[in-house]
Formats: C-alpha cells, structure tokens, sequence
C-alpha cells in the first residue's frame, strides 16, 4: 500500500509522527510537502495528495492542517476522493465502515498526537462493510459524473 501524506505549517510535527507509524506498518508513504514550519497555503499541499488519490497514484492519504476543515474542502473537490476529518477514534472507523474515507484528515490544533496514533491506526485496519452502504457512495459518484458533463457542456 502507498499512501501520500501531506500538511501546510501546522501539522509539520504530527506529520513526521505519523509518516514513521506507517512506515513501521510497512507502507510506503509519498510525503508531498510541507516541511517546514514557514507559513503556506494549504490547497497546494492538499491539492498534491488529493490528486494522487484520484489518479490512482496511491492508494489513500492523509492531510494534515490547524482545524482540518481546509484541507477536507480541498480533498473533497476531486474525483473518487472520499476525504474524512476525524476527530476520534469513532469517527475514523465510521469514515471507512460506512464512506470508504480514502483520504483521512486530522486538525494538528484540535487533536493531540497520542489521540492522532490511535485514529490513524484505526483509519488503517478498518475494513469497508459495503453492502447498504455501497448504494449511497454510487450515488455520491453520480453527482461528481454531473459535475462534468455539466462542464463538458460550456
């Protein structure tokens, strides 16, 4: 499994931690910036991650800034991204059971690294149940198809 894994300024700590926990679980990690501490904007890094999950480049990722709600806004603008912000463990495990979250994302802010470990690694072994759950997801997919052929239209 490849995932890529990026954050702006604010989640430059939480991201280093959590590159080494996938690395440990034997994932290889495309780490798409920022390195630094400096202020940056968040779409360019979240656009990066984003766009390898769509292209099917890696197989999920995970963004990182101060509240998340950025980087979930810039996610969920591509195709086949099912982008999650989780706060807790719960919500990690809902957003791949019910919504086969691809993408999860954290708020450096609002989530404290050891509570970052253990909603990643639930994120990571969560299994998605289909079923009920795969009819709701085709209909997210119809309207992201009615995006673009509304687009191909002007």
């Amino acid at each position: 499994m490849m995932i890529a894994i990026g954050c702006d300024h604010a989640g430059v700590e939480l991201k280093a931690q959590l590159s080494m926990l996938l690395k440990s679980e034997g994932i290889e990690v495309k780490d798409v910036g920022t390195n630094s501490g400096a202020s940056v904007d968040y779409p360019d890094y979240g656009s990066k991650a984003a766009a390898a999950v769509s292209k099917g480049q890696v197989d999920r990722a995970i963004l990182i800034c101060g509240t998340g709600i950025g980087m979930s806004i810039v996610a969920n603008k591509y195709r086949n991204v099912r982008a999650a912000l989780c706060h807790d463990v719960y919500t990690a495990r809902m957003s791949r059971e019910h919504n086969n979250a691809n993408v999860l994302v954290i708020g450096s802010r609002l989530t404290t690294p050891e509570a970052a470990t253990e909603i990643l690694k639930t994120w990571l072994h969560t299994n998605y149940e289909g079923g009920r759950h795969e009819e709701r997801l085709k209909k997210i997919s119809k309207i992201e198809e009615s995006f673009e052929s509304n687009e191909s239209k002007t």
